[in-house]
């Protein structure tokens, strides 16, 4: 069966979660689907062709580039409304694939979609984007969801989330978790320590932007509190990730606290880097109030790490109750009283596998859902 998969969406470095979704799942065909069974053709922008190419040192991997730029965003969505298809059956696909939402707006006949809806934050956070940009993707995602013939939403929130906000009937909607890979690297943690000044089990850790439903800043109100009273606890805590809306607010926060010393903004950091950081903390910290899924704090359960966070939108269920929670996200107290029972415990996590997140599993449950939307 061959299955062509649009990334001409994809800006490498800049779409975050999304991105590590769709190289964990690249990563997952690429390692353990039948060469003989399964064909893959990545259609690509100029800008973003070379980002892939170790997926096409095997066979089964094509490569298609586009006469577009996944940053010129007008120009990528009229091409794929006006020449994916068009590609798609010169190249004889059986099934498309769009790991996000931007899938043509018109329904083919021909050869059937799949589409992943990852989160509607647009429907709950509208103020983070344009008017024209709100416009288009209550459009996309409406227009999208109707001429798909399946929708992947990737929790159980995210499902009900567009029954309720799309009216999307649910038994269009398969459930598929993220695949969590890219675990088992990492670099000397003596040079990070000395990049960062950060001792071992000595720091918190956090991976987030700085948009606004991420509530960075309740974590700096905990620090602040336990600069304060002078808690014999660790009191430096390391954020990685890109920005956002909030970045200038929260570089002004960290001066106002006085807790310059006790914050350390890495930027983006690289997967072994990343994998070092949890690993190395004494607690993982992920204060969000939205996701679709939520790979950090799984990541860091992963990797022996304990973890508190929320439980809001997603976050209980692909975190399956088995980290630390908060109740009240904003509650300065709640975070302090639960990082000093984390701390008390101390005891990494244990027998954490998550085995329904491993790639070879959810790869499966692609394949699956692709011979029977092919039958259909």
């Amino acid at each position: 069966m061959k299955i062509g998969i649009d990334l001409l969406w994809l800006k490498v470095g800049k779409v975050g979660g999304t991105e590590s979704y769709v190289r964990n799942l690249l990563d997952g065909f690429y390692e353990s689907v039948d060469e003989d069974s399964w064909s893959f053709v990545l259609f690509l922008a100029q800008d973003n062709t070379n980002a892939f190419d170790k997926y096409f040192s095997k066979p089964n991997f094509k490569k298609v580039v586009l006469p577009v730029e996944s940053e010129n965003v007008v120009t990528r969505i009229l091409t794929e409304n006006l020449l994916l298809n068009r590609y798609a059956k010169k190249k004889n696909v059986d099934l498309m694939f769009v790991p996000v939402y931007s899938k043509p707006l018109t329904r083919n006949r021909k050869i059937p979609y799949v589409i992943t809806i990852h989160d509607l934050q647009a429907l709950h956070y509208p103020e983070y984007f344009s008017k024209v940009k709100n416009l288009w993707l209550r459009l996309a995602w409406k227009r999208c969801s109707e001429t798909a013939d399946k929708i992947v939403a990737i929790s159980n929130f995210v499902k009900e989330d567009i029954v309720n906000m799309l009216h999307i009937d649910p038994n269009k909607i398969e459930v598929i978790y993220n695949p969590i890979t890219g675990l088992d690297k990492f670099v000397d943690f003596e040079e990070l320590g000395k990049k960062y000044n950060i001792q071992k089990e000595n720091y918190y850790y956090t991976v987030c932007s700085m948009l606004p439903h991420k509530n960075l800043k309740t974590l700096l109100y905990v620090m602040k509190k336990i600069k304060e009273e002078e808690l014999d606890i660790p009191k430096k805590l390391v954020i990685s990730g890109i920005g956002g809306k909030s970045e200038v607010e929260i570089k002004s926060l960290i001066s106002e606290f006085d807790i310059a010393d006790e914050i350390v903004i890495t930027g983006f950091v690289s997967n072994e880097e990343r994998n070092t950081l949890y690993k190395n903390a004494r607690i993982f910290l992920f204060p969000s109030i939205f996701e679709g899924f939520g790979m950090p704090p799984v990541e860091a359960m992963i990797l022996g790490t304990p973890v508190i966070t929320t439980k809001e939108t997603s976050l209980y269920e692909v975190t399956m109750g088995k980290a630390h929670y908060v109740d009240n996200p904003y509650d300065i107290e709640q975070w302090k009283r639960s990082i000093m029972t984390a701390l008390s415990k101390h005891a990494p996590c244990a027998n954490l596998s998550f085995e329904q997140y491993k790639a070879k599993n959810v790869v499966s449950t692609y394949l699956e859902l692709f011979k029977k939307v092919k039958v259909a």
